[in-house]
């Protein structure tokens, strides 16, 4: 299949739901960049996000994460992988929609557990219940990430381009972002 992006599609989720890993598959399979908005903030702060969490705090962090945000969907049309918390700020929301595209990668609590559990670079599961910290944080962001555009849910057992293949099918509903030529 051969297509061109209209739009920078903007991948939006949970910590865990596979948001950069999909978006790589995503872009290549689409020939278009991919920008991960935690990468973007780490290689201008020469940090990493837990550095800054530890350092500048949760509120300077999102400070960045907008500033980079905005900058991404201004310069480049690609794939753009964005963390957890990104899409709780209403201006990142409201220039994702205006620039790009949301697509809610929608993997449920027992699967983003089963992700996230054996890994220590998620500050904010730095916590003594980490467990407790996610279900709190999935049940915040849901309502939020449910507004997002367009929706693709995540199963068990799915491999990472069987995923980037539904994000695909997601996106030829929308003309406005995805051409594809044939």
């Amino acid at each position: 299949m051969q297509a061109r992006l209209k739009k920078t599609v903007v991948l939006v989720g949970m910590m865990g739901a596979g948001k950069t890993a999909v978006g790589k598959a995503l872009a290549a399979a689409l020939h278009a960049p991919f920008l991960d908005s935690d990468a973007e903030i780490e290689k201008a702060a020469n940090m990493t996000i837990p550095e800054i969490f530890a350092r500048d705090g949760e509120p300077f962090f999102r400070l960045k994460e907008r500033q980079v945000i905005s900058r991404l969907l201004e310069n480049e049309r690609g794939v753009l992988s964005t963390g957890g918390g990104a899409y709780m700020a209403p201006e990142n929301r409201e220039i994702i929609s205006k620039k790009g595209v949301a697509v809610w990668l929608n993997a449920d609590l027992d699967l983003l557990w089963s992700r996230v559990r054996h890994k220590d670079t998620r500050p904010l599961l730095r916590v003594p219940d980490p467990l407790g910290a996610l279900t709190k944080l999935y049940n915040e962001r849901v309502p939020v990430y449910a507004t997002a555009d367009l929706t693709v849910v995540s199963q068990p057992g799915l491999s990472i381009d069987a995923m980037a293949s539904r994000v695909i099918e997601a996106l030829r509903t929308r003309p406005d972002v995805l051409e594809v030529l044939e």
